[in-house]
């Protein structure tokens, strides 16, 4: 009986460690996937909607590949939507591009520096973490701190389910020797 009970025991931590690990795992996406970064075909639409399709996490890598002449500038929102090159905060010029998302910025923006790829012909996108990535002018808050834990509740759905798992492994565990 006993040793059915440590098997039950270890069962279930096997299936909360599998859980936490599922929950750990970054991603890579590939930005504009097939299209990778190139001039998009119907302008600024193709990557707002293919970032409106994931769900980027706290560890997850976003690369950007491209053929021809291209860049990827980190810039700040303000420069994003005016598509103001002059002063990156990042600045990659090789593909491919691999960036970690690494920080609880709700929203980081990117935008092509090459001639008039950004402003006229669409070649920018807007990566948020834990939403839709749909990019939205005149969104103010995306970086407000205040909102930290928007970005991080797939993690915290993740944490209550193992610690369920747990607490109720425990109980069934305590009731088997009542």
């Amino acid at each position: 009986m006993v040793s059915s009970q440590l098997g039950l025991i270890g069962c279930s931590l096997l299936v909360v460690a599998l859980a936490l690990l599922k929950g750990a795992t970054a991603e890579s996406y590939t930005v504009g996937e097939d299209l990778g970064w190139n001039i998009p075909p119907a302008g600024s639409v193709a990557y707002s909607t293919w970032a409106a399709s994931k769900r980027f996490q706290l560890g997850d890598v976003v690369v950007f590949k491209w053929t021809g002449p291209h860049t990827v500038a980190e810039v700040t929102q303000a420069d994003f939507s005016s598509c103001t090159k002059s002063n990156p905060i990042a600045l990659y010029d090789s593909s491919p591009a691999r960036i970690t998302l690494s920080s609880l910025n709700g929203t980081r923006y990117f935008i092509c520096t090459e001639d008039n790829h950004c402003s006229v012909l669409g070649q920018k996108v807007a990566i948020t973490m834990g939403g839709t990535g749909q990019y939205t002018p005149g969104d103010d808050n995306s970086d407000d701190d205040d909102d930290w834990w928007r970005w991080n509740s797939a993690s915290s759905l993740t944490i209550g389910t193992a610690l369920s798992a747990v607490i109720s492994t425990a109980v069934i565990f305590f009731l088997n020797y009542i």
